[in-house]
């Protein structure tokens, strides 16, 4: 014990000049804190928010809308390399089906819940009789689907009105370089439009 003590005793005056020497080098002088200023200052320039750095392209698939809105012309989320059995004239063709159950098996998931009980929609009435690659609003024109928002819009002629000043729907990527807008159907089954009801989210702890 008095070895280890003896041993100890010498080591401590050496111990206490280290830790004064970290304690004095831990407080920054004034010259050293102003070059560390003026290093942040030259680095950092003042931000100006009306000019961005980068701006991300938008990858998918777009049209260019046949529509104008008070900024000019915008583009279109495309539609039809969405639909999974597109082209339909690949199946509707002059020939007889004779396959059992064929509307069953083909179109057995299309629930057609659009427009207002005992007035309800049928295929037809938006389908073209004819082409089946294409789309038929009530005054006989054919839309494409890429464009079906023009289908859309003649019943639901205030939603477009929104849709093409920015009000309703949703804009594809950043606020900021080419304007490219979600199509109705990116949104809405086109089948069953209506959103089904859910509660609320509640995003933060109620203030009491």
């Amino acid at each position: 014990m008095k070895r280890w003590v003896h041993r100890t005793a010498g080591l401590l005056p050496t111990a206490f000049l280290l830790l004064l020497l970290i304690l004095a080098g831990a407080q920054p002088g004034a010259a050293s804190e102003k070059s560390f200023l003026d290093e942040v200052k030259a680095v950092n320039t003042p931000f100006d928010n009306r000019s961005v750095a980068q701006v991300l392209p938008v990858t998918q698939p777009t049209v260019l809308a046949k529509e104008d809105y008070q900024g000019g012309s915008f583009r279109v989320l495309a539609r039809k390399q969405e639909i999974e059995r597109f082209k339909c004239s690949s199946c509707h063709t002059d020939k007889e089906v004779r396959g059992k159950n064929a509307l069953e098996l083909t179109h057995g998931n299309v629930v057609v819940q659009h427009g207002r009980e005992g007035n309800a929609l049928s295929c037809i009435d938006c389908h073209h009789p004819e082409d089946r690659d294409a789309l038929e609003d009530k005054k006989g024109r054919k839309i494409d689907f890429d464009h079906s928002y023009q289908l859309c819009g003649q019943c639901h002629f205030r939603q477009k009105r929104d849709w093409v000043g920015g009000a309703h729907g949703k804009r594809v990527e950043n606020w900021a370089g080419d304007r490219v807008v979600y199509n109705c159907t990116t949104c809405h089954d086109p089948h069953s439009p209506k959103f089904e009801k859910r509660f609320p989210v509640i995003y933060a702890v109620p203030l009491n």
